[in-house]
């Protein structure tokens, strides 16, 4: 009896390992039944039925699916026939809501879902299934893959740091990539003014979109044009990503009273719109029906944010006013067919004028500023974006450089809001989002280095506003194998040529005007190459890609350097005229340094800069019943950065010679 029992666990065991485990996909699959072996796919995708926008979902995975892994796809109609992934509708599936969609992989691969947005998610998986595989194979079984929160969402400060459209438009492919539906896009914002001499007027700010009715309102060193942000719009529709577009007022708004100033309150700072002056309310009226008015809206979206945060709670008529204000705006785009998005601030604002609640979604940033829980009571719609957990401001020295990725991971999901926790998919809470904040305009942040930041970022949080406290995978291994993920099907910002060190790419000699194959090179890399100086003009390149110059003398001092973002860094190093020397470049997220003959000539690290002013607010007592003085200040220090993502796509039209090209992925010594 005893054999005949092992050899029964034995047969058990033996069947439960020939089970498929759940595959290991962003964001985690909520509920994966392993079956065994695997489908090799024909090379077909089957449509059924005639819906067009599932035809052009098809037509969608195809391309995505060639990026990814090179193999073509054919689309047909129907059923579809052994081997073939079929997308089907099913409005009867009301189970799996409204993204949600099941995955059953026998001898075909078919993706149901109510609506086609649920189909749309599931080639997203499908995608992620294919590019994990050599030759396209994917796992038998069935997942039944729903979203615990329906709001998964970013906010990105487009206004203290222009953004780059070409970059939004990347992001929303990546967002999409891993299942995140919701972009922010913060329009207006300005600097702290201990940075500028303490004077608003020298104060950088600025309002990112192109502007008719105000005109000289727009930001002139860097704007989007109403159409640009239009198709940006659709684009993103198209990946199912929902744009909201955010115009952030009565504090935060010094872009506005740079062009208007006499609708500034000179009590509490130029960065604060005077509540009290009704010329405030034609302004702001003025702008927002600009974007939202007509059959055609430049905001096509259903939502649209009127800031709200951080005005001054000094005094009970301030607070009322504010209270007052923020009840008009939210009526005032719901007057257009919109819904109103606002950040929380009404526990910092606490007073007796109404505030329209119902139908009204608050990002809860701060308790301090919101208490989520009074917010539900009110009736609001919650976001749960938490400072302390969220919060990303590069290289500033307060909030986070980075996220504590493993910490959000374990232990946060959007039902935790600062300390407060609610009970997982409590109604009241739509999801969850991070934010990149560019407090600080001036410390030589990138582009890329904000990427550097939100794409682990990313990656995490699609995991918990998706599969939330479901999430099982142990986050060493999730760790370890997002980085054998794509960004998106043919995107790479990172410019990350696979995780195992190696060189990626070397050449003999590179010829004046020479195009490479790469466009640049991301951290941590190695740069190294034979130079036989000659004289060179400042301003002779090196190398350039779309996002960066490097210079073999810089348009100032005729130094090696670089240049990003509209930012110069120099190397206390010239071109040796008629000498031959061995250079190497090496490039990580905090500093740049430059070898010559192997011995470090410079490295460009951090640097730190001074503000020069502490601001004072209020806030609101109850133990002193009255309003009480507290310190506020963001930060007296600016870390300057002075990083490169090494830029390769085009060489200069230079005098030197320069041989045997190296580069690496890593820091090589």
């Amino acid at each position: 009896m005893k054999k005949l029992l092992v050899v029964l666990f034995a047969v058990i065991g033996l069947s439960a390992m020939a089970q498929n485990p759940k595959p290991f996909i962003i964001p985690e699959l909520t509920e994966w039944t392993g079956a065994e072996g695997e489908l090799q796919p024909s090379g077909r995708v089957a449509v059924k039925g005639s819906d067009k926008e599932l035809m052009r979902i098809a037509t969608v995975f195809a391309e995505d699916y060639k990026l990814l892994t090179g193999r073509d796809l054919t689309i047909v109609k129907g059923s579809g026939k052994a081997g073939d992934i079929v997308f089907q509708l099913d409005k009867k599936a009301t189970s799996l809501g409204a993204e949600g969609y099941e995955l059953d992989i026998t001898d075909k691969a078919i993706a149901t879902a109510a609506t086609t947005q649920g189909v749309f998610w599931a080639t997203r998986t499908l995608l992620q299934m294919a590019e994990q595989s050599n030759s396209g194979q994917m796992p038998k079984g069935k997942a039944i893959d729903i979203p615990q929160y329906q709001i998964r969402g970013f906010m990105i400060d487009c206004a203290r740091k222009f953004i780059p459209m070409d970059y939004l438009n990347k992001l929303v492919k990546i967002m999409s990539y891993y299942k995140m539906n919701t972009l922010q896009v913060h329009l207006n914002d300005n600097g702290f003014k201990q940075y500028f001499n303490n004077d608003w007027s020298k104060t950088q700010s600025a309002f990112r979109l192109e502007c008719d009715t105000y005109p000289g309102l727009t930001a002139k060193d860097g704007h989007y044009t109403k159409q640009e942000f239009i198709d940006m719009q659709i684009r993103a529709e198209q990946s199912y990503v929902e744009i909201i577009p955010e115009i952030d007022v009565p504090a935060h708004s010094l872009a506005f009273t740079h062009y208007k100033p006499e609708i500034g309150s000179k009590e509490y700072g130029m960065d604060h719109l005077d509540l009290f002056n009704p010329e405030t309310y034609k302004f702001v009226d003025g702008l927002f029906r600009e974007y939202i008015e007509g059959e055609n809206p430049v905001f096509r979206g259903k939502r649209v944010h009127i800031g709200t945060d951080e005005y001054s709670n000094a005094k009970k008529d301030v607070v009322e006013k504010f209270r007052e204000f923020t009840d008009h705006y939210i009526r005032f785009v719901e007057s257009f067919g919109k819904q109103a998005v606002c950040w929380g601030a009404l526990t910092h604002a606490a007073g007796d004028t109404p505030v329209k609640s119902e139908n009204v979604i608050m990002n809860c940033w701060y308790n301090g500023y919101a208490n989520p829980r009074h917010m539900k009571e009110q009736g609001y719609q919650l976001v749960s974006i938490p400072d302390g957990f969220l919060y990303i401001v590069p290289a500033a020295g307060y909030y986070y450089d980075y996220l504590n990725c493993q910490y959000l991971y374990n232990n946060w999901t959007p039902a935790l809001i600062g300390g407060e926790r609610f009970e997982e998919q409590d109604p009241s809470i739509l999801g969850g989002m991070f934010a990149v904040w560019n407090d600080h305009p001036g410390n030589g942040i990138s582009v890329k280095d904000i990427h550097h930041r939100v794409y682990p970022a990313m990656q995490t949080l699609a995991v918990k506003c998706w599969t939330g406290a479901l999430t099982q995978l142990p986050y060493e291994l999730f760790d370890k194998q997002r980085k054998e993920l794509s960004e998106a099907p043919g995107v790479n910002e990172l410019a990350l040529y696979g995780t195992e060190q190696r060189e990626v790419y070397a050449a003999g000699e590179v010829k004046a005007g020479e195009e490479l194959p790469l466009e640049e090179i991301g951290y941590d890399y190695t740069i190294c190459f034979t130079l036989e100086g000659a004289a060179e003009q400042k301003g002779t390149e090196l190398f350039r890609s779309a996002n960066a110059v490097f210079y073999l003398a810089d348009p100032e001092s005729g130094q090696l350097g670089f240049m990003r973002d509209g930012y110069l860094n120099k190397f206390n190093y010239r071109v040796p005229v008629g000498r031959k020397v061995e250079i190497k470049i090496q490039g990580t997220n905090k500093v740049t340094r430059l070898y010559v003959n192997g011995r470090l000539q410079q490295e460009l690290a951090p640097l730190t800069l001074y503000g020069t002013m502490t601001a004072v607010d209020y806030t609101y007592d109850p133990n002193q019943n009255g309003f009480a003085p507290i310190v506020y200040n963001p930060s007296s220090k600016m870390y300057y950065q002075p990083t490169l993502v090494f830029p390769l796509k085009k060489a200069g039209e230079f005098k030197s010679r320069i041989t045997d090209l190296k580069v690496y992925n890593y820091l090589k010594q």
